[in-house]
This record gives structure tokens, C-alpha cells and sequence, in this order.
């Protein structure tokens, strides 16, 4: 569908005031949206139901269609042969699995000051899934892509409105496409769960989730770069509203801890007794491999290298991580940051822009000993 402005087209992101806590619109975007908890870090492969979810609009019907084997994925545009396909037709091509770390662009969002009103994360909004689908590459060389075409437009089936604009959910990505981008039908060898994009859904391995189209049914090949909302309005680097900004790509390293010890329940401080504690967590980055992992028990005054698992055979998943520290009773604050292979690393302050994107301040945990 075309895009309609309801109360102004691409109205500016709402920042909040000093002083003001989180209101019920955030609540209820947090009650449907729902992040990793960190002790499930310990899973290799996220479990489906623990991988961090955020849903736009509504989890769309997509499942009648499939059941009455009207469900199609159209691919048109500046191409040689339009292509329809069926979810069977789309199961029968050869398949590849690519074990990709992905994470929400607004990662982190709710702690910056002042916070941009949105889903209010803190450091939670990541999984590690197997996602098994078909090359985009292989269906578009099926297509034959014409010689004009510059991007690909990906339409998903969630609608809805945003900052005033109604619109289907679509984004876009340059041609020609990475050789590991999937269109994706399986997620750890099961169907897709409905709120991970069932039947069908883009993953670009390296890139923040708003590039990971769920619930795929169009793809259109154009002659000139999209300037849809989510695109040229949503996910872009403001420090104002009249800033055109910067747009939203690739994850920037960060390092998580899996909190040590036991938690009090409701400021979740860590309870440790005194003695050796082994220290674990997972590190990555959409620039390459993370190639540093330092951890600091005494809130940043000092750093020790911890052990870094490498990468292996999935250049796209975090890597594991770890060290030894002697826990002394009193109050600790623990922190952790990555360095990856461009020398990216992780900030002590974090740098401050309208939407709260690409936020990977050091993860900072409270412990007490005792």
C-alpha cells in the first residue's frame, strides 16, 4: 500500500521531559514486547520463546492464509520475470542455516537521559536463533534482476500507524544483496512462531532487527532508493528533529554479562558469597568478529582481559566469554565491554541521539557479597 499521513508526515520522535518516568503507552509496549533474560544467555542457540520479540503493529492472520494455500510472496518490479510463491514452492528450493545474533536498534533506549519516548529496553533486546531459508540471491537470480534496479523493497503483512503515517511495515536494502542475506521459513528446525514472522521473514545477518522484515510477503525491485517511514524517517542517527541523520545499519559490538549469583527481586542486585566466581557472558558485533572481551570489578578504575571464545563456524553469532574474579564482601559494581576487528569498542559514556538507537554503553552490575 501507499503510505497516508494522518497527522503529519513523519511528525519528530517524542523525547521526555525532565523528570518524567515511563507512562502507560511504554507500559504497554514492554507488556507485548519482551527481551532476553540475561541468565538465558547460557543457551547457545536462544530457545524461541526467550529470543527477544518486538512487534510494531499487531501479530498478523497470516496463519489462515497459509492454511487455505492463499498465502503468496510476490516478487515484481524492475525484474525480468515476476515470480510468485507458495510456501511449499518456497520449502522445495535448496536451503542454507545461518546461526545469526540479532538485536533491537533501540537496545538500551531506556536508559539514556533524556530518554526517547518508545519501547523502553534496557540491555535485554537480543537472541541467537538457527534461521534456516532460502538465499535472496537465489530468487532473485530466478527473477532476473534488470539492470536499473538499485534496491530491494521488503513489505510485511503488520500495519499500522506511526507518528502519523499509516503504513504496512517496509524497509529496504541495496543492491546487490550479501550472499548471506535469507529469506527465512524455520527458526531452530521448527516453523516460524507467529511473533517471529510466520510464514516468512528477511534476515540480514549483521544488521539491527528493523532490517529482519517479519511476516514477508512482497518484494519489489526499484530503480531509485526507498523513502518509505521506516526507512528515511524512523531509523536514522537525529540529534534534532530538522537533522536528516544518519541511517541505522549494522549492530555496534557490546558485551553482555550473565549476571552472577542469585538476584534480590525487585532491584535485581546480584547476591554473591566471597570466594572464586566465574564470570561468563557473550560479546558481538555487526563489524566482525569481537576481538577483546575486559571486565572490571571495581565500577571502570581498572580492567583485566577476559577469555574470548572465537567465532567458529558462525561468522553472525556472539562468542562466549569469560574470567575469574575473587568476590570480597561489600558492594561491587561489575562492567564489561567489547572491542571488535575495525576497533570499535564499547563507550563508558554513551553518545546521545533522538530515537535512542545503536546505544551499547557498558553494561553495568550491582553486586553485593556476603
Amino acid at each position: 500500500m501507499q503510505e497516508r499521513s494522518r497527522d503529519g508526515v513523519g511528525a519528530p520522535s517524542r523525547v521526555a521531559a525532565a523528570g518524567e518516568g515511563i507512562g502507560q503507552d511504554e507500559l504497554a509496549l514492554a507488556a507485548r514486547n519482551h527481551g532476553l533474560p540475561l541468565e538465558a544467555m547460557r543457551y547457545e542457540v536462544t530457545p524461541a520463546g526467550l529470543h527477544y520479540v518486538l512487534v510494531h503493529y499487531d501479530i498478523p492472520d497470516t496463519l489462515t492464509e497459509v492454511e487455505s494455500d492463499t498465502w503468496r510472496l510476490t516478487v515484481h518490479g524492475h525484474l525480468r520475470i515476476p515470480l510468485r510463491l507458495g510456501l511449499r514452492e518456497l520449502r522445495a528450493l535448496p536451503a542454507v542455516t545461518r546461526r545469526v545474533t540479532m538485536e533491537c536498534a533501540g537496545n538500551g533506549r531506556a536508559r539514556l537521559s533524556p530518554r526517547p519516548v518508545s519501547q523502553p529496553w534496557l540491555v535485554e533486546a537480543v537472541g541467537t536463533a538457527d534461521w534456516t531459508g532460502v538465499p535472496l540471491r537465489t530468487v532473485l537470480a530466478e527473477a532476473g534482476v534488470a539492470a536499473d534496479a538499485v534496491e530491494a523493497v521488503f513489505t510485511g503483512a503488520d500495519h499500522g500507524v506511526e507518528r502519523g503515517v499509516e503504513q504496512d511495515y517496509r524497509r529496504s536494502l541495496p543492491l546487490p544483496v550479501d550472499a548471506d542475506v535469507l529469506l527465512a521459513h524455520t527458526m531452530n528446525g521448527g516453523p516460524l512462531p507467529p511473533q517471529h514472522g510466520y510464514p516468512l521473514r528477511l534476515v540480514v545477518p549483521g544488521w539491527y532487527g528493523m532490517a529482519h522484515v517479519k511476516w514477508l510477503r512482497d518484494i519489489e525491485l526499484v530503480d531509485a532508493p526507498f523513502r518509505g517511514f521506516q526507512q528515511a524517517v524512523a531509523y536514522r542517527y537525529r540529534q534534532s528533529p530538522e537533522d536528516p541523520g544518519d541511517p541505522v545499519t549494522r549492530i555496534a559490538p557490546r558485551a553482555l554479562l550473565i549476571p552472577p549469583g542469585f538476584p534480590d527481586f525487585m532491584s535485581r542486585t546480584r547476591v554473591v558469597h566471597p570466594g572464586p566466581v566465574r564470570l561468563r557472558g557473550r560479546a558481538w558485533s555487526g563489524y566482525g568478529a569481537v576481538v577483546r572481551v575486559e571486565f572490571s570489578s571495581d565500577g571502570g578504575r581498572g580492567w583485566a582481559d577476559a577469555e574470548l571464545r572465537p567465532r567458529g563456524a558462525h561468522p553472525y553469532a556472539w562468542q562466549g566469554w569469560h574470567a575469574d574474579w575473587t568476590a570480597t564482601p561489600g558492594s561491587h559494581t561489575l562492567l564489561v565491554r567489547a572491542t571488535d576487528g575495525s576497533g570499535r569498542t564499547q563507550p563508558l559514556e554513551q553518545p546521545w541521539n533522538r530515537g535512542g538507537f545503536g546505544n551499547n554503553l557498558v553494561q553495568s552490575v550491582p553486586v553485593v557479597c556476603c
